[in-house]
């Protein structure tokens, strides 16, 4: 049976025995956390508890996460990092951090963890140093790091029941803001109609009304009424049009994903460079989601980075849509500071779409957006698309 990187091989012997060190030395770091958790925790009360919790959490996730890769390897399938996303600030770590399940998960691990070193990895590691127990290793290796293995997998993977429970709430959540946000879509279609071509279809048939009644009496002002008639008419073609572009750029539809944000790049104030790496087209309402929100980070840029370049790279791999806005602007983005990212985070979320923020003081800023979602690779408009803005 041959190997696929879906179900590689199990790892021998001699690399687990590896494995069986690496744990064993990390064993003594877990015990420091352990100690320094314990510490945070009764000195919560005054600040350098909180700031010990803040700077011992990380360390814990890099030490478990590491575990988890060799996990995977044992068992040779993904054992994923379950943490929720982080963000920015002293207080808003601390609250994350401290809402997070998998977080009171990893500190019950940690000593755990350190038991499971001092028995079983340390029984490996004396089996593969002895001459006389060589054979006893060779074959009772595997056995024993598939059991290290699913400890660590027990405590810091969320089993399949518990999944299913997060993925109903989050399916929940996500449904409850799709529809927030199709009404607030309707309302707005609403308006525009009604302030705009609606208000203007009400002018037109008033002047070809007055045209009509002095027609006979008045023809050159039934003309003069008549010519505003078009003008109006031409204003209300307008008005749909925008509103059409509203609700699915004709952009999008004729040149695809990338071709439409190149013609939003082409439009800004800025120069902005678009390299998109696309083989197909993703579904028409993941590309147009996409879209909008790469045109709500680029109005960010113009509005509030003070950047002077910006770039766009679109692409597609593991069966994820990749899509990243940078600029060299100030820096400091905030995503939950205003209406608009919260607004590109809710269309994303009804795709099971992400949206991650890095952007430091002093820049650059780099907001990542990924939808998970095939792409039509027999679309016509298969193509790379790589261009950029007026210098």
């Amino acid at each position: 049976m041959s190997t696929t990187p879906e179900n590689p091989k199990p790892p021998g012997p001699f690399l687990l025995t590896g494995y069986a060190v690496a744990q064993l030395g990390m064993s003594i770091a877990l015990l420091l956390l352990v100690v320094l958790s314990v510490l945070g925790g009764v000195l919560a009360v005054l600040w350098i508890g909180l700031v010990l919790l803040v700077a011992v959490i990380p360390a814990t996730r890099a030490i478990a996460n590491v575990h988890r890769r060799m996990a995977e390897r044992v068992f040779g399938s993904p054992v994923p990092d379950p943490y929720r996303p982080v963000p920015g600030g002293f207080f808003g770590r601390l609250r994350s951090y401290a809402t997070d399940p998998m977080t009171w998960r990893d500190l019950a691990w940690m000593p755990v963890a350190f038991v499971a070193s001092f028995t079983i990895n340390l029984v490996v590691l004396i089996l593969a140093l002895g001459v006389v127990t060589w054979f006893i290793w060779w074959f009772a290796t595997p056995w024993l790091m598939r059991a290290r293995a699913a400890v660590d997998r027990w405590f810091l993977a969320y089993s399949r029941t518990e999944r299913l429970e997060q993925r109903v709430q989050v399916l929940t959540e996500t449904r409850a803001d799709a529809v927030d946000h199709s009404a607030a879509e309707l309302r707005r279609l609403e308006r525009d109609l009604h302030d705009g071509a609606q208000a203007r279809l009400v002018a037109l048939s008033m002047s070809l009304g007055m045209a009509d009644a002095a027609f006979d009496a008045d023809p050159e002002q039934a003309r003069r009424l008549i010519q505003d008639a078009r003008a109006t008419t031409s204003s209300a073609i307008g008005d749909l049009r925008s509103v059409v572009r509203g609700i699915h750029p004709p952009v999008l539809a004729d040149r695809g994903l990338g071709g439409a944000v190149q013609a939003i790049a082409l439009d800004m104030a800025i120069p902005v460079s678009v390299n998109a790496q696309l083989d197909g087209r993703p579904p028409a309402p993941v590309e147009a989601c996409v879209y909008f929100a790469v045109a709500e980070c680029l109005a960010n840029v113009v509005k509030h980075s003070g950047a002077e370049h910006a770039w766009i790279t679109l692409e597609h791999r593991d069966g994820v849509l990749h899509a990243l806005v940078g600029d060299d602007g100030a820096g400091g983005a905030d995503p939950q500071a205003g209406t608009g990212m919260l607004g590109v985070m809710r269309r994303l979320a009804a795709f099971d779409g992400t949206m991650s923020v890095s952007s430091p003081t002093g820049g650059p800023t780099l907001i990542t957006l990924e939808v998970p979602c095939p792409l039509d690779s027999d679309s016509s408009s298969r193509r790379t698309t790589p261009s950029s803005g007026p210098d």
